[in-house]
């Protein structure tokens, strides 16, 4: 167990979140390692979360481990807490369509012809999984 008394200037509420973001984040780190360094085209936090989804098989059962996967574990507390600030990791993107509102209003039909398209296939695909699932497992929607 690390000595926690060398970190007095970090409020005592901010220790439990370290080792759970150093798993996040190592995770990440790893991932884009293995992105860049075999140059796959996929995307470095993608290989990230993938491997953080091993860990949380491999080790995710035992309740005393920084990967304890349950809601009261520490990586369930701080995604939790991720998710609650969610909506601030897109303000960037919302600034950089404002910095290049001239792009978009030139390419406006374009763009929202996407969005609509995008959004009936999004709906078709969720309809046609949810009628695979519902054949698979034989049951119909109605309760009894």
């Amino acid at each position: 167990m690390a000595n926690w008394q060398y970190f007095k200037f970090f409020p005592s509420r901010c220790l439990p979140m370290l080792k759970p973001i150093a798993v996040l984040l190592s995770c990440q780190l790893v991932g884009e390692a293995i992105s860049r360094g075999l140059n796959l085209p996929l995307p470095g936090p993608v290989l990230g979360l993938a491997l953080l989804f091993l860990l949380l098989l491999w080790r995710g059962e035992r309740e005393t481990s920084v990967l304890a996967a349950s809601e009261r574990g520490a990586i369930g507390g701080i995604a939790d807490r991720i998710l609650a600030i969610l909506g601030l990791l897109f303000v960037p993107a919302g600034v950089g369509m404002i910095d290049h509102l001239g792009i978009l209003s030139t390419n406006a039909p374009g763009f929202v012809s996407v969005l609509v398209a995008s959004v009936f296939l999004t709906l078709l695909v969720t309809v046609l999984v949810f009628l695979g699932v519902e054949r698979l497992t034989g049951k119909s929607g109605e309760s009894q």
